[in-house]
């Protein structure tokens, strides 16, 4: 009898020595879990403060664009985007030529004229001319035709100050392919203006740009000023631009940005869009400053002036 109560009594010991494992058990479980919890709480709330810090400083960048006219994302095919827009009194000024001289005024986009493969073999081109010098500053430009390249707070004359050498750095067939995409450019002007594209002459300054958010050196890195083309550099008559590198992975800032009395419109980069417009002061427009990576493009200008016509650049 004895025995039988001391057994009664180890197993009632027993029970409750597994009641409290099990509860031990279960108050760490849960403690894990609350611990679990608050770590993906930290974790939410440190996400939650990036994407509000991200979307200020958007917000800011932003905060004077009032319409995006075509977004980075977008594909422009295969008729150009058009913006129709009141000629201003500019071409008044110059000499008119039928033909040629606006009479219908605005600005496209079009990202049907040059691929991005294309674009992928220029871009490579215009690094490797603006790795044989550069501009201290942000702004570097690279022009084909005339030999001007950047370099520290100057300009020199790459085929003179490189001579034979330059043959390593561009080929034929990179000459070959600048000069049908500059032909493929002016004729889709021609066709979106209704001009005579015969009429039409390549003009100067005709060049690659390459853009990164260092800080201005010199009034020529200070390219983000409102400006008119048919001012700045009065044979100008229709201006494109050809972009090489794409806005928010390659670069962010750097939008070109049309500065109209009712708001500012922007155009966002990518690889292998042509944008285009007619240059007079019914075109106001800047460029954003880059705030990162570095933004390549080139701007092909035409005119109606013969007298002020460039020929197509070729190897020395």
């Amino acid at each position: 009898m004895a025995l039988l109560r001391l057994r009664n009594a180890k197993g009632a010991n027993a029970s409750e020595i597994e009641r409290k494992i099990k509860r031990g058990n279960a108050l760490r479980q849960g403690s894990s879990w609350r611990s679990s919890r608050g770590l993906v709480a930290l974790l939410l709330v440190a996400l939650f403060t990036c994407v509000v810090a991200t979307w200020l400083y958007v917000t800011s960048l932003d905060s004077d664009i009032t319409e995006t006219l075509v977004s980075q994302w977008e594909l422009v095919s295969p008729q150009p985007r058009v913006y129709s827009v009141q000629c201003s009194e500019d071409y008044e000024n110059y000499k008119r030529y039928p033909g040629c001289t606006p009479q219908k005024c605005g600005r496209a986009v079009t990202d049907n004229v040059v691929t991005r493969e294309e674009a992928q073999v220029l871009r490579r081109l215009a690094e490797r001319g603006l790795a044989l010098a550069g501009s201290e500053g942000g702004a570097s430009i690279l022009d084909l035709h005339s030999g001007a390249l950047s370099m520290g707070k100057q300009f020199v004359n790459i085929y003179r100050y490189f001579g034979d050498q330059i043959s390593d750095v561009f080929t034929q067939e990179d000459f070959q392919l600048y000069r049908n995409v500059r032909g493929r450019i002016q004729a889709v002007i021609a066709e979106t203006f209704g001009l005579n594209p015969a009429l039409m002459y390549l003009t100067k300054p005709t060049f690659f740009s390459r853009i990164n958010s260092t800080a201005a050196k010199t009034q020529h890195d200070e390219y983000w000023h409102p400006h008119i083309d048919k001012v700045t550099y009065g044979s100008f008559d229709y201006t494109s631009l050809l972009y090489l590198s794409d806005y928010g992975s390659d670069f962010t800032g750097g939008r070109f940005v049309f500065m109209d009395q009712n708001g500012n419109r922007t155009v966002e980069p990518r690889a292998g869009r042509v944008s285009f417009f007619s240059s007079g002061s019914e075109n106001l427009h800047r460029v954003e400053k880059v705030t990162w990576g570095t933004r390549y493009a080139i701007t092909v200008s035409f005119t109606c002036d013969p007298a002020h016509g460039i020929s197509d650049p070729a190897l020395p």
